[in-house]
């Protein structure tokens, strides 16, 4: 399909450029997407979906398909290293408010398939693998990329230019938009295990508080059962490398330190990253928006990462195809800035930190006072209620609407 003019390009295919490029090949906009990478890529870190991202995928066919191939997961737990569970959510608490009252866990390179393989079903959409964007100029008509392929450097013409790149986005640095925020001191190591984490007590998916050592688990659908269970463990000694933090040796410590054993854990992976807290000082630039990591980064404790990036998606599409028809002025598309960006600022970014400090507390006092606190909403229904629908990400979702 030639490169033109008339369409939107989407820098990376990734869950967020795909769905946002799905969207809008839905409304009858041509669409192209370049990922760098020769082939949808496999990343192990993301997999946890909270129920307005079900919600928003659904209406493009995704959802449907989707929940054949993952573990829903009704509740979840806050537990204590030491003192086991601290308190258990029910997500039922919203079942009044969602068709989907739990977390939904499934890899997200198992979500990528599913919308590339809904997308090529249009003939105005294109992917095109072992294609990096390099930079771009813009005017008032279109946008100007410059991209790299086996075959040379090209530029490719479009009216509008969506940069979901993730956190090291070429697209934004093009904008020339500042990445404000921090990284955090410490590393997050995660590993998978076969090993069934269920019959200890721990839901498919709990956080567990310790100031030396915190921890998130999650279970994911694998090749057979229990599934995969992963673990994502902090670590604060910044004087170990990252190949002897990743040592099978060092990674069995971890995991009997856990949960005891009297044999080796079946490992099935490793890998260990930095984590950041960041968000763009603005999402667009002209004819050119960011959306998903590009725009903004946090920890994963909540998992709000992939999903905000997931919301940014479904609420740019559908604004920037009112725009390419000529229903609606370029300004709309401020409005969506304004609201992702309230919604990462105010909600996502807090959120996530606050769930990060709660279960790397040092301070004895404050640390039992904190913990006090989780079991004191847990114990209360209205409370509780209140409380998921804020870790779920329904009330960022409600107040980003608000915003115009």
């Amino acid at each position: 399909m030639p490169s033109s003019s008339n369409r939107v390009l989407v820098v990376g295919a990734g869950p967020v450029g795909l769905i946002t490029a799905l969207g809008l090949a839905s409304r009858g906009v041509p669409v192209t997407v370049i990922e760098r990478e020769p082939a949808l890529t496999e990343d192990l870190r993301a997999g946890s979906f909270h129920p307005p991202t079900l919600e928003m995928m659904a209406p493009l066919g995704i959802t449907e398909r989707f929940l054949k191939i993952g573990i829903k997961v009704p509740r979840w737990q806050i537990r204590d290293r030491h003192t086991g569970v601290v308190a258990e959510f029910d997500l039922g608490l919203l079942a009044d408010i969602t068709p989907h009252p739990y977390r939904f866990h499934c890899e997200q390179f198992k979500l990528t398939p599913i919308v590339y393989d809904l997308l090529r079903q249009y003939p105005h959409a294109e992917v095109r693998f072992a294609c990096g964007f390099e930079s771009a100029t813009q005017d008032g008509n279109k946008v100007i990329a410059t991209v790299t392929t086996p075959q040379g450097t090209e530029t490719i013409e479009a009216a509008w230019l969506v940069g979901a790149d993730g956190g090291r986005s070429n697209v934004r640095k093009t904008m020339g938009v500042d990445f404000p925020g921090m990284t955090w001191p410490d590393r997050f190591l995660v590993t998978g295990t076969r090993y069934d984490l269920a019959p200890h007590g721990f839901t498919p998916n709990a956080y567990i508080a310790d100031p030396d050592c915190f921890s998130a688990i999650f279970q994911m659908p694998y090749d057979r059962p229990p599934g995969l269970w992963r673990v994502l463990f902090s670590i604060t000694d910044t004087g170990v490398s990252d190949e002897a933090l990743m040592a099978p040796d060092n990674v069995e410590r971890l995991m009997q330190d856990l949960v005891p054993r009297k044999v080796r854990y079946d490992i099935v992976h490793t890998g260990i990253y930095k984590v950041h807290q960041r968000v763009a000082t603005t999402f667009r630039q002209g004819r050119m928006l960011l959306a998903g990591d590009a725009a903004h980064v946090n920890n994963p404790l909540g998992a709000m990462g992939l999903n905000g990036g997931i919301h940014d998606a479904c609420n740019l599409y559908p604004k920037l195809a009112t725009v390419f028809t000529g229903a609606a002025d370029a300004a709309l598309l401020d409005r969506y800035v304004r609201q992702r960006h309230l919604a990462q600022v105010e909600f996502v970014q807090e959120l996530s930190t606050r769930n990060k400090k709660l279960l790397e507390e040092r301070d004895p006092t404050v640390r039992a006072e904190r913990l006090d606190e989780v079991r004191r909403i847990a114990a209360d229904p209205a409370l509780a209620r209140d409380y998921l629908i804020k870790t779920s990400m329904i009330a960022s979702v409600r107040r980003a609407e608000m915003v115009e």
